[in-house]
């Protein structure tokens, strides 16, 4: 935009010249006129679009964030705005350049979901520099990196509510998730990324919920799964191979992890809802498909849709010059426990 406009301001004193006897030719004076509609025309453009919009994911092949990207493209492209949307590919290097490139492409504001939660510092005195409104989704900065820079907001749920529901979805089993009743739970974590906050407040309020109900709990293990289908399944099989009948839980961080997990627990011959529960966080499609077919326990709907509308209200926001006070630097979105009784309204 600024390009555009200098183009415009360098035309116009073209012309000007031209129109106080300066020495410009004809030809120069043609050629200014041209340039100078040309130019008029691109920030009309600009404007009709509703500017440029960078989005930059962690990594396309997460399933979330597929859900979430797939909205906010729809969302921003009905608005009229020009967006481009780039894989990270989980690599923090590779979106630090991605997010330079927008930068210098001129780009109106940018979301970004960062590969690494401690990235978040760079990020904003990046976007700072360059003066880009800036919305992060998915992955939270600290509170103090936020608060270098008012034209950032940070969109996203309360991790600690989804762990919660997931605790609460075990305390709302007719045992109490323990199956062999000797007292206590004995459960496995399949964690995300561990520096991912979402990851830590979700395995921490998971158990949390539990103990404070009164619950005994006993940790047979905890691995990271890295948010990955496949992992999950690999975690899964090689703690069900050495812990047998003791696991009565498997919490997941994520659905994704959960449903390679049911695949294992299947594999080893067990049921869940019978011998076992199994629980995750984001109601995929496949997820509620297996929570209505009672082989999963439940799960916690992680608003995707909802997410995507808060990042791009947010942004119109700090388009429109909207600034963001420290410790005001947060939007959520609440998490939803979804059941076998409720999972029907969340279903396409």
């Amino acid at each position: 935009m600024k390009k555009v406009l200098a183009l415009v301001m360098a035309a116009a004193l073209a012309l000007s010249m031209v129109a106080c006897g300066g020495s410009a030719s004809k030809s120069t004076s043609t050629a200014a006129s041209t340039a100078a509609s040309s130019a008029a025309a691109s920030v009309a453009a600009s404007t009709a679009k509703g500017g440029k919009v960078g989005v930059c994911i962690y990594k396309f092949d997460d399933n979330f964030m597929t859900v979430y990207r797939n909205a906010l493209e729809k969302m921003l492209k009905d608005k009229g705005y020009e967006v481009t949307t780039v894989d990270g590919n989980n690599d923090q290097a590779k979106q630090t350049e991605q997010i330079n490139n927008f930068i210098a492409q001129g780009v109106s504001a940018l979301i970004i979901n960062p590969v690494q939660s401690t990235a978040g510092a760079s990020i904003i005195e990046l976007v700072k520099a360059a003066n880009v409104p800036t919305v992060i989704i998915n992955r939270q900065p600290s509170d103090d990196d936020m608060a270098t820079w008012n034209k950032t907001v940070y969109v996203g749920a309360d991790a600690s509510q989804s762990g919660t529901y997931q605790g609460q979805l075990i305390l709302n089993t007719a045992n109490k998730g323990d199956i062999n009743g000797d007292g206590k739970v004995s459960y496995i974590m399949i964690q995300g990324d561990p520096e991912n906050i979402d990851a830590k407040l979700r395995t921490e309020y998971s158990v949390k919920a539990l103990t404070d109900a009164g619950v005994t709990v006993e940790q047979l293990d905890m691995q990271r799964g890295d948010w990955d289908q496949a992992k999950g399944q690999e975690i899964c099989a090689t703690d069900l191979a050495k812990f047998g009948d003791k696991v009565e839980v498997v919490f997941c961080n994520n659905d994704a992890m959960a449903l390679g997990a049911l695949e294992a627990i299947k594999a080893a011959g067990r049921t869940v809802g019978k011998d076992i529960y199994l629980v995750g966080v984001d109601a995929l499609d496949d997820a509620l498909a297996k929570v209505k077919a009672g082989e999963m326990t439940g799960t916690v709907l992680n608003d995707a849709n909802g997410q995507a509308t808060k990042a791009v209200e947010e942004m119109e926001a700090l388009l429109g010059g909207a600034t963001f006070e420290k410790g005001k630097q947060a939007v959520m979105v609440d998490y939803v426990m979804v059941t076998a009784e409720n999972v029907d309204q969340f279903m396409k």
